[in-house]
């Protein structure tokens, strides 16, 4: 008898603690990044350095038709409820089209419809092609505490399917941004084409495989341009440094763009042309939220499709807050 009641009361204790972890798990935003407490916004410069160079890769090294090069980046800063691309996932159609061509139409459609329906996407950067494999472009970016994370691709061409690029970073630590980081790129294979090589012909992968990190072993055949048995890691073919823009620099260009002449990236910050910021329908309403029998408030957003420059009309608010009554209340 004894035994059955402490059996029941360890079930109360039990249920006790369920009930008030649950009650504080979902009073919680949803997401990874939701414990993200910084300042309202930041703002980056991104600096994209190709490192494809005939000295560090020179098997099947493209010279000409077309010769060594990268195509524009395109980028995303979101939440942790929309992916651009992962590892060992299938690609989207915008991100094959990419890959494969170069095309960003599908791939900025996907950006916007994931932001109006889930409210996971800040705003959309893009920095211009470099004409060689080595060299610099560079653009800005902006996060906010609910969108820290930055995802971008670029295309290497000429090649089959094959692009760097960086899934999530998160730019949050805690309270406060991080100033500034570097990370070294490696060749990503979108999965979409069966070429082994720069030049290959477009050769669909049916049926589609994930994205695979290249290596100097995988793929694992002599005539993969990328595959150096004798090295243990591959040397990394680009690199991207982002760094946090102080207040005072944020009407600037990024630094940077003064490089030198090989760089071969087009400069946009030269042209007087003012170009005002342009930004997304509104997303529809989010859930409301809120206690029971009292007002509560629900939240829509909209995201950035074209930062302004040369003293061009700034951004609106991107978030619209409304009171309503909480739905499901028991």
């Amino acid at each position: 008898m004894e035994n059955l009641m402490f059996a029941c009361h360890s079930c109360k204790v039990i249920w006790t603690l369920l009930v008030a972890i649950l009650g504080y798990a979902s009073s919680l935003p949803v997401g990874d990044d939701s414990i993200c407490a910084a300042e309202e916004l930041a703002k980056y410069s991104i600096i994209f350095t190709g490192k494809w160079s005939q000295t560090a890769f020179p098997k099947q090294y493209p010279l000409y038709r077309p010769p060594a090069q990268w195509s524009s980046m395109l980028g995303v800063t979101h939440s942790s409820d929309y992916s651009m691309w992962k590892k060992n996932e299938y690609a989207s159609n915008g991100v094959r089209d990419f890959a494969e061509k170069g095309e960003a139409w599908v791939l900025m459609k996907e950006i916007e419809e994931a932001g109006e329906k889930i409210q996971s996407v800040h705003g959309i950067f893009s920095a211009p092609a470099i004409s060689s494999g080595t060299g610099h472009t560079s653009t800005e970016l902006e996060v906010h505490p609910r969108h820290p994370l930055v995802s971008f691709v670029v295309r290497i061409v000429p090649s089959p399917d094959w692009f760097v690029g960086i899934d999530s970073l998160n730019l949050c630590e805690g309270d406060h941004w991080m100033e500034e980081l570097s990370v070294d790129l490696f060749p990503y294979d979108a999965g979409t084409d069966s070429g082994f090589t720069f030049s290959s012909p477009n050769f669909a992968t049916i049926p589609q495989d994930t994205v695979t990190e290249i290596t100097c072993s995988s793929p694992n055949h002599p005539a993969n341009s990328f595959y150096y048995p004798k090295l243990k890691i591959l040397p990394p073919i680009a690199q991207v440094k982002m760094v946090k823009l102080k207040k005072n620099q944020m009407s600037f260009p990024a630094p940077y763009l003064n490089l030198p002449a090989k760089s071969n990236e087009i400069i946009d910050s030269v042209s007087e042309t003012p170009l005002d910021c342009e930004v997304s329908q509104w997303s529809s309403w989010g859930l409301c939220k809120g206690l029971c029998r009292k007002t509560g408030t629900k939240v829509r957003t909209r995201f950035v499709l074209l930062q302004p420059a040369n003293n061009g009309m700034p951004c609106p608010n991107l978030d619209e807050e409304t009171g309503c009554e909480p739905e499901n209340c028991v």
